[in-house]
């Protein structure tokens, strides 16, 4: 009954988000709630849920003053510099942007914080995406994928866990797996730059007033750089979009013009055209909120955040409340403005918050009524004998859907040792189920029970369940990717 509960419960909870019945805060409170009372919890459902929260303080903490950090840098103005600097170095190809996101957070993940990673990647590239009107979805899915990832790495966490669990070297664990991460990343990037490819098609579309029938798509982003165009006046609709506001007719060199290609003026437009399109937004070049005397303090200051956090010196929440006091201290003296400023970024907290509260209903029903117990219990028992040599590849396979729907600790020191203690039996050594149950953490990432992740969507205003639609799928395409690819190479052997 608990293993039927467990897995109508998540089953539901996931069709309400993605099908927006719901809204997630919503589906984590509600959902549990009525399968806990199923499940014969009746009073103490509420224990369970008090003693699931107490974990999750400190969480809730950490992401509310980072977003009332990272939102305050961006009113202020210290990542318009960057972000001008990305669209000359990217220019004005969605396709590029995209390839260049799933870059950036791949090098920021090499810290093994999830949470820094979205941070840094979200401030850096989110006004980008705004600026050029693309779909912030897919900024928080590109974001997720090289994350997810590089999770693997043995400082993130699942490496060292699969480790200490069944007693191995870390390093036996991580180094023969090397080439699934690669691979694993290469399929990261690819699905970038087909998202960004998607993007490109999207905008031409929205307006093809502006684009009209482009011979090649590519021409359409090579900053203007094609011989023997002529510049027509493309006023409202091209800044409307963000592309700037000329528009060059260009035939190819030599050719006199007149091949009907629609190509984009230089990307330094772009860059310099403070026109109307961010008026009101978070990027509006004449907000009130600017302070570019303070831009090398507040550059300082947050490089300063980044090293502490990084070092791992002084517990995170901290190191953002502290922040985020000197910050608005510096930045708006007056109480007045420094009180509009928590205003101003209370929607965002409050959206991130609650759904950290929330989350602490689902894990907490299914840790206090048994259900993660029945169901890792349920899954070993219906493997059949005969697939007992294959209990690595097994292994690899459930980590996907297990690691989703519950922590990484329940997974790698409750039911690993069990499944590696059923593989030993058909010769199956206990590295080889580390190995392939480390395959699964790309889809992990992604998990609503994950905080990084909620932080991500909050960060980027984005629903959780629209992420989910975009990036699920995909996540599971890269974690069989590396249980592949670890079997190929022999990292992950058979019995």
């Amino acid at each position: 009954m608990l293993v039927l509960l467990g897995f109508a419960m998540i089953a539901v909870f996931m069709v309400l988000i993605m099908t927006k019945k719901l809204t997630p805060v919503l589906a984590l409170i509600i959902v549990p709630t009525v399968f806990g009372l199923f499940a014969g919890a009746g009073l103490g459902i509420g224990d369970m849920v008090m003693d699931s929260m107490k974990s999750m303080t400190s969480t809730a903490a950490l992401l509310m003053f980072a977003i009332i950090y990272f939102g305050l840098m961006i009113d202020v103005g210290l990542f318009d510099p960057l972000v001008k600097f990305i669209l000359r170095k990217l220019g004005n190809d969605p396709a590029k942007v995209v390839l260049g996101t799933a870059i950036l957070a791949a090098a920021v993940s090499l810290d093994g914080d999830g949470s820094t990673t979205f941070i840094l990647t979200t401030a850096a590239m989110l006004p980008v995406y705004l600026r050029l009107k693309m779909s912030p979805v897919v900024l928080t899915c590109v974001a997720g994928l090289a994350n997810g990832t590089m999770n693997i790495l043995p400082w993130g966490g699942p490496t060292a866990r699969a480790a200490t669990a069944l007693n191995l070297d870390v390093n036996d664990v991580f180094v023969p797996m090397v080439p699934s991460l690669i691979v694993g990343l290469i399929v990261v990037l690819v699905f970038a730059w087909l998202l960004g490819l998607q993007e490109r098609n999207r905008l031409r579309a929205t307006a093809p007033e502006i684009w009209g029938d482009v011979a090649d798509p590519s021409e359409a982003f090579d900053g203007g750089t094609g011989g023997g165009g002529s510049v027509a006046a493309g006023s409202g609709p091209a800044s409307r979009f963000g592309f700037g506001r000329n528009v060059v007719t260009a035939g190819k060199p030599g050719t006199g013009g007149g091949a009907g290609v629609a190509v984009l003026e230089d990307p330094a437009t772009l860059v310099d055209d403070h026109d109307t399109a961010m008026a009101d937004t978070a990027l509006d070049p004449n907000r009130s909120t600017l302070r570019p005397k303070l831009f090398w303090f507040n550059l300082g200051l947050t490089v300063a955040v980044m090293v502490v956090l990084v070092a791992n010196i002084v517990p995170l929440p901290f190191v953002f409340m502290v922040g985020s006091a000197i910050a608005l201290l510096v930045n708006f003296p007056k109480v007045k403005d420094q009180g509009a400023q928590l205003i101003a970024h209370a929607p965002s907290i409050v959206a991130v918050v609650s759904m950290v509260m929330a989350a602490a209903v689902l894990t907490g029903v299914l840790n206090g009524t048994g259900m993660v117990k029945a169901m890792s219990e349920w899954l070993v028992q219906i493997i059949p004998a005969d697939m007992g040599p294959f209990m690595a590849i097994i292994t690899g396979i459930l980590s996907i859907p297990m690691t989703f729907f519950m922590s990484n600790d329940a997974f790698y020191f409750g039911v690993l040792p069990v499944l590696s203690e059923t593989a030993a039996h058909y010769g199956v050594d206990a590295v080889d189920m580390a190995r392939a149950s480390i395959t699964g953490q790309p889809f992990h990432l992604q998990s609503p029970l994950v905080p990084a992740i909620l932080l991500l969507v909050s960060l980027a205003k984005v629903d959780l369940g629209d992420h989910h639609k975009k990036v699920l799928w995909r996540t599971a395409v890269i974690s069989l990717v590396m249980l592949a690819v670890g079997v190929l190479t022999g990292a992950i052997g058979i019995g």
